[in-house]
């Protein structure tokens, strides 16, 4: 007689684990490799990355990191990058959660053409605003300034927030507001005590979002910088000139570029990991 029961099942279901398990490593070395093979590139001499076939065995160099640091200046770019991207986080954060926050709470006239606008505004390519900003920069004498950087990134990072944060405030039942303002609590107070505490894991993820694209964002800081505002990634391409490509120097500054952004995602990591599955579950 054929077997039967969890003895027969427990080959299919063994079977079963392993191909998820297979497929997880693909996935997960698909999405590692490219920041593997920047790391090992930006320890490789100009020859080593210029091999054909790839040397997968060398010997590694820290060359390219004291060029870049100390020769070329990337560690001031990297200093103006966290200024520009840490103060855009915090204005669009210090802005956006008062507004989501009244726009998850209030009626008011012209609500749901403030929230399209708030939703359509990532929709805008940032090439077609460069020439425009720049003009209007120019004409005020900000042209290579943090300040400059930072409004601009306000504009595009502060929706994000107010996207976020008012699903968020939604997400709490409104019974806490009013049995706060029975007690006699104001408007404010029930935002910053109440409401703020329980929306973190949404201001979170807003933050890291912020960040990140205020860290990574190229366009506006080639055409609106020059030397003393330069950012990263602008540095990052200055490097290519012509038909002279340091892989090495590219990369290392791109290794460097990487390394805030992931430190910064790992602290905030428990409150990113719950605004991403809040509301998954009811």
């Amino acid at each position: 007689m054929a077997a039967s029961g969890p003895s027969a099942a427990a080959p299919g279901r063994t079977g079963g684990l392993a191909a998820q398990i297979v497929l997880l490593l693909l996935i997960l070395t698909f999405c590692v490799f490219p920041f593997y093979w920047m790391v090992v590139t930006s320890l490789k001499t100009q020859i080593v990355a210029l091999q054909s076939p790839p040397a997968w065995l060398f010997e590694p160099t820290f060359s390219n990191y004291r060029e870049v640091l100390f020769g070329d200046g990337v560690g001031a770019t990297l200093i103006n990058s966290l200024i520009v991207a840490v103060c855009t986080t915090a204005l669009a954060v210090a802005l956006g959660c008062p507004a989501a926050y009244a726009l998850a709470r209030f009626e008011f006239r012209g609500k749901k053409d403030l929230w399209f606008w708030f939703i359509t505004n990532r929709m805008v390519s940032p090439i077609v605003l460069a020439l425009p900003f720049f003009l209007i920069v120019r004409h005020l004498g900000l042209l290579d300034t943090h300040l400059v950087l930072i409004l601009i990134y306000l504009t595009f990072n502060l929706p994000i927030v107010i996207w976020i944060c008012t699903d968020q405030f939604r997400a709490i039942p409104y019974d806490l507001d009013e049995a706060a303002t029975l007690e006699g609590a104001s408007h404010w107070r029930i935002f910053r005590s109440i409401c703020l505490p329980l929306a973190m894991p949404g201001v979170a993820v807003s933050s890291i979002f912020s960040f990140i694209f205020s860290w990574n964002e190229l366009m506006f800081a080639l055409v609106l910088t020059r030397n003393d505002a330069k950012t990263a990634p602008a540095m990052a391409v200055s490097f290519m000139e012509g038909y002279d490509l340091p892989y090495g120097k590219i990369m290392a500054t791109s290794t460097l570029i990487v390394i805030p952004v992931i430190i910064f995602a790992l602290i905030a990591s428990k409150q990113l990991v719950r605004g991403l599955t809040m509301g998954a579950v009811k």
